[in-house]
């Protein structure tokens, strides 16, 4: 008949499709079975947590800060004259005692020589009104000379000496005043431009400087805290929320890089600045490269106190409810995750500081939480356990089928 040879392509075509889906739903079937493996029998998913336990946690404050050289030093002459010479390159380093100006010593010399003059001067009337006086002494007591001759001996000897140290003393005056036509290096510093030249005239009186020296390493950072929060601080301590510490400071600079060492604080003034509301905390840096220059703005990272029964969790395990609410997902002892409100003050490091909505001991999620859902029963293991993947069903596979 004509039409059975259609028929038979027919059959032999739903046999060929029905085969298809069959070898389809079996590797369904084993994929389902691998999925099984993977997360655990019924799609229980697995989720590692961690028990909480408190810490000590620093309390860091971040707070604008102005670098200043640890000493300054204004180089001043001491005696007035001409500069003849200068013996310093600007912007060197200079030592303490180091001569830095030459003022001209001729009129300083002079006089020198002049009370050296004076003293020896002095010095031989002294003596010849010694001897005078020790020659009238005997005959004073024999009558042989008036007592009143003897009285004015024995004074005009006791003038001339006092004329002799009065000599001596303008002698030293002389010399020290020749001493300072050579201007010395006060300290030790990097040393600025100079403010006068050579052939200035200078005086010891006068207002400018000859120039500056600052003492760059250490150098002191001056930081800025209000006095609200030196207050609060305060406060915290004194109620036991809070225990002090040794304030480490670290930097920042203006362009946004760490400092690359640790300073301490040294003092907190007394008084708060009534312009600006705020208390000056002066903390000590080293410099040995001279990276940082007096007058720089600078930001100073600080811990005054730290908190010791804060919780610190992993910033993962921190989510957010619609409602911008921080919270995690706590293991209850059915094996359910539990969303939890939590406090969150700030991060230290790649962790968050939770101050609230926990106690020691609760178990919190921290892995396996982007397909949880709330009160979800999960299978829960230590964080950080290797993850258990099941073997599939039915033996080893090979080739490309499904």
């Amino acid at each position: 008949m004509p039409f059975l040879p259609n028929r038979r392509v027919a059959r032999s075509a739903f046999a060929a499709a029905s085969i298809g889906l069959f070898a389809l739903s079996a590797c369904g079937a084993r994929d389902n079975a691998a999925k099984g493996g993977r997360h655990g029998q019924q799609g229980t998913p697995e989720v590692g947590y961690i028990v909480i336990q408190p810490a000590s946690v620093p309390m860091v404050t971040e707070l604008a800060a102005r670098t200043n050289a640890y000493q300054t030093s204004e180089v001043r002459p001491q005696v007035s004259g001409i500069i003849r010479k200068r013996f310093f390159t600007e912007g060197s380093f200079v030592k303490k005692g180091q001569p830095l100006y030459q003022i001209d010593p001729s009129l300083y010399r002079a006089a020198t020589n002049q009370a050296a003059a004076n003293l020896a001067s002095a010095q031989a009337s002294a003596e010849a009104a010694k001897i005078k006086a020790d020659r009238y002494a005997p005959l004073a007591k024999e009558q042989a000379v008036a007592a009143q001759d003897y009285t004015d001996a024995a004074a005009a000897a006791r003038q001339a000496s006092a004329a002799v140290a009065q000599n001596r003393a303008a002698l030293d005056t002389a010399k020290i005043n020749l001493r300072f036509t050579t201007v010395p290096a006060p300290i030790s510093g990097k040393i600025g431009r100079s403010l006068f030249t050579e052939g200035a005239l200078v005086a010891n009186n006068q207002t400018d400087p000859l120039a500056v020296i600052s003492a760059l390493d250490p150098i002191y950072v001056d930081i800025q805290q209000s006095s609200a929060d030196l207050l609060r601080l305060r406060r915290a301590l004194a109620g036991g929320g809070a225990v002090p510490t040794k304030a480490e400071v670290h930097l920042k600079l203006e362009d946004g890089s760490d400092y690359g060492y640790v300073g301490s604080v040294e003092f907190s003034e007394v008084t708060v600045d009534p312009t600006t509301g705020t208390v000056n905390l002066r903390a000590r840096f080293p410099n040995p490269q001279g990276l940082l220059l007096p007058g720089m703005f600078v930001r100073a990272d600080f811990a005054q106190a730290s908190d010791p029964n804060a919780f610190l969790i992993p910033q993962t395990a921190v989510t957010r409810d619609p409602q911008g609410n921080a919270q995690v997902y706590v293991l209850s002892a059915d094996s359910k995750a539990i969303p939890r409100n939590v406090t969150t003050s700030r991060t230290v490091g790649t962790n968050w500081v939770v101050t609230g909505g926990l106690k020691q001991g609760d178990k919190v999620i921290t892995e396996g939480i982007g397909k949880l859902k709330p009160n979800q029963p999960v299978k829960a293991v230590p964080a950080g356990s290797p993850q258990k993947i099941g073997a599939p069903q039915g033996g080893k596979r090979t080739g490309k089928g499904g």
